[in-house]
């Protein structure tokens, strides 16, 4: 593991991955705080502040930002606001690892600022590689830096490959996987029709049945974009065309991922829907720490479920398919299209399908670019946001 107690910072240190990483490192050590990160929730990293006591941190609202900076004045922190703040953090040479669990297109540039410094990132930022992972993967191997998953499908089949190296000790050997098995609970409307999902408010979207994570997210694992977002990030961090990877419904969220070999055998991860298994992966790659609760039990179990997605009804997915088979900035259109769809159903001003029509309409818009800069990345995002608040 290299040194005994590691430097660690992390962007969206309130939300629940944040607060999980640090319950993590509460229980198993290991780490120093050395600097955090929020959005706007100024109470919550305020007593992060007080009982981790980083050199840094940092809040993306620069009006929050204000407000806590005299919240905690008696506190030896320095405050940073806004974008330049999270790249200031994020590239701080003295972090040992860097934990990316903001929310949306934020994240990109502080992940990138973070490898640019010779950082490994712990990842839960999918908008990183959704749209920039021709950037970030060349990138990565030019700094000689890891990209550790902490999504749990990621972390999966990341699992799955550990010690699987070609002849030339290339990891992942790719040319031994016939197909990466990315496995979906199906969300609470599994099963259900179209004309049912009109109807369905954010309180029931936001009944998961298997996971307890952010409204984000939750949202888009309801309406299935959630799955595209992750074949487009797994097409990135394993190397491997979309056509080859394939989605399976597994309802009860025991089996998180697979590859299947070229010779027919499949190795799985299983586990219970505890997003705890894969921080702790991350965060301490190659160890495996022990398990302090209830594990999975084999025996408990009395069958587990498959079945193919409902490309029809979750026009999404499909959206997103088309999306990641074109690649190029229709990724980013994608991607923004549904943040500000959702947060616009999440707000009630728009239904649950109307999320589905603003993504296809943005993309239908869109004079695609094969390898667009950041700069172009970021530009298309803000041309994305502009059609939707024009049209919805």
């Amino acid at each position: 593991m290299g040194k005994e107690i590691r430097e660690l910072c992390i962007l969206g240190s309130t939300g629940s991955i944040g607060k999980q990483t640090l319950e993590t490192i509460d229980t198993y050590g290991g780490f120093r705080v050395r600097a955090l990160a929020a959005k706007s929730s100024i109470g919550a990293l305020e007593e992060q502040i007080r009982k981790y006591r980083p050199e840094k941190v940092c809040v993306y609202d620069e009006e929050k930002a204000v407000e806590l900076k005299a919240r905690v004045r008696d506190a030896q922190v320095k405050v940073l606001a806004g974008m330049d703040g999270l790249v200031e953090i994020a590239s701080d040479p003295d972090n040992d690892l860097v934990v990316n669990s903001v929310v949306g297109m934020i994240g990109v540039r502080p992940t990138i600022a973070a490898i640019e410094a010779g950082t490994d990132v712990a990842l839960a930022n999918k908008e990183t590689l959704v749209t920039a992972g021709h950037i970030i993967m060349p990138l990565l191997a030019q700094k000689g830096v890891k990209l550790l998953p902490i999504d749990s499908e990621h972390s999966a089949i990341f699992q799955c490959l550990q010690g699987h190296k070609g002849p030339d000790g290339s990891y992942p050997y790719q040319a031994d996987i016939d197909s990466i098995l990315l496995t979906a609970s199906g969300g609470p409307f599994r099963g259900m029709s179209y004309d049912e999902l009109k109807s369905k408010t954010a309180t029931d979207a936001l009944k998961h049945p298997n996971w307890s994570m952010g409204s984000k997210i939750t949202i888009d694992s309801a309406s299935m974009v959630n799955k595209a977002l992750e074949v487009m990030e797994a097409r990135w961090l394993f190397g491997v065309e979309p056509d080859r990877i394939r989605i399976l419904i597994q309802p009860k969220s025991i089996i998180h991922s697979a590859v299947q070999f070229k010779d027919g055998a499949i190795i799985a991860q299983l586990g219970t829907p505890d997003m705890r298994l894969p921080i702790r992966y991350a965060l301490y790659y190659p160890e495996r720490k022990p398990e302090k609760s209830e594990k999975l039990d084999l025996l408990a179990l009395k069958g587990l479920e498959f079945d193919v997605p409902d490309y029809e009804t979750f026009k999404g997915l499909k959206l997103g398919l088309d999306a990641i088979r074109q690649g190029g900035s229709i990724c980013t259109v994608f991607n923004a299209a549904n943040e500000y769809a959702v947060a616009g159903f999440l707000a009630g001003s728009i239904g649950f399908t109307d999320i589905y029509d603003m993504i296809g309409e943005c993309m239908a818009k869109h004079v695609n670019i094969n390898e667009p800069t950041l700069d172009e990345i970021l530009e298309t995002e803000r041309w994305t946001y502009e059609i939707c608040n024009s049209r919805f």
